[in-house]
């Protein structure tokens, strides 16, 4: 196995450090041993520290919407993992389970604090190295974010489909009601005033036309707009269902958190103050 200084030297969060700011934060380490299928955290679990593997390999995982099994990453020799717990003291958002048997190096929360109050100038190095990582992961939000159904409809649309929509919208309004009830009447009346000249004279076949052909021409234009519609209420219905299925997986999560919390807390209990099954029946 590696000596320490190189495999802090090799962790991105500590690389920025001097050989001394390293030396001295390796005095602040513990060596924790995992053998293979062995859990080091789950996600949702408090943590207040961070891990780099000395040797073997450590699986992050998440679970996806319909509660697969999504691997991040794999980290081996020289690799960190957990140190937003270590930053921010919040819960883990990834679990990791080793892969084989693996020696990981340990720095706790308050160690660090420690060692930077002896060592200011390596904050620096710190928020330089988590400074680059938020800009990576800001670019990949960028890229990755989820539209408005919407915005997504919108983009995804062409000048004649948008142009479809206007007249569909028109064409269902009362303005082009009246619009065309005025066309007609003055249609009408024009040939059917006495002393006057009639382009298109009773049963006026030439208007019948021009309707016939405007009714063909929206009715396309309606059906182009009505299946732009079905293909955006295709994207909210399966927006819905994504959130629905997560407000499950969440549910679920939590059901998990409260099982494991009472396992630990009867595990902690005293023998006589667990309850039995003996003693339900009694009360029953």
């Amino acid at each position: 196995m590696q000596p320490v200084s190189d495999i802090l030297s090799k962790a991105s969060l500590f690389n920025l450090l001097d050989p001394s700011e390293r030396n001295d934060l390796e005095r602040t380490l513990e060596w924790r041993a995992f053998g293979t299928g062995d859990t080091v955290f789950s996600i949702g679990e408090p943590g207040d520290s961070m891990y780099i593997v000395g040797s073997g390999q450590v699986e992050l995982s998440v679970k996806d919407n319909v509660g697969a099994k999504i691997v991040l990453a794999t980290a081996g020799p020289g690799e960190q993992f957990g140190e937003l717990s270590l930053l921010d003291g919040g819960a883990r958002t990834a679990s990791a389970v080793a892969l084989e048997d693996s020696m990981l190096l340990m720095l706790d929360r308050d160690d660090l604090l420690e060692f930077l109050k002896s060592h200011p100038d390596a904050s620096l190095d710190l928020l330089a190295t988590m400074g680059q990582r938020i800009r990576a992961t800001d670019e990949l939000l960028r890229r990755r974010v989820a539209r408005n159904i919407n915005e997504e409809i919108a983009i995804r649309s062409t000048p004649m489909e948008r142009f479809a929509d206007l007249i569909a919208v028109f064409s269902g309004s009362i303005q082009f009601l009246l619009l065309n009830a005025l066309w007609f009447l003055a249609w009408i009346l024009w040939n059917t005033t006495p002393k006057v000249r009639h382009f298109d004279p009773y049963p006026f076949g030439f208007l019948t036309m021009v309707v016939s052909l405007e009714a063909i021409f929206l009715s396309i234009f309606v059906l182009v707009s009505q299946n732009r519609q079905a293909a955006k209420d295709r994207l909210r219905a399966d927006a819905e269902y994504e959130v629905n299925l997560k407000a499950e997986l969440e549910v679920a999560h939590l059901h998990e958190k409260m099982d494991k919390l009472t396992e630990d807390l009867l595990a902690r209990m005293p023998k006589p103050e667990r309850p039995s099954a003996r003693t339900h029946a009694v009360s029953e």
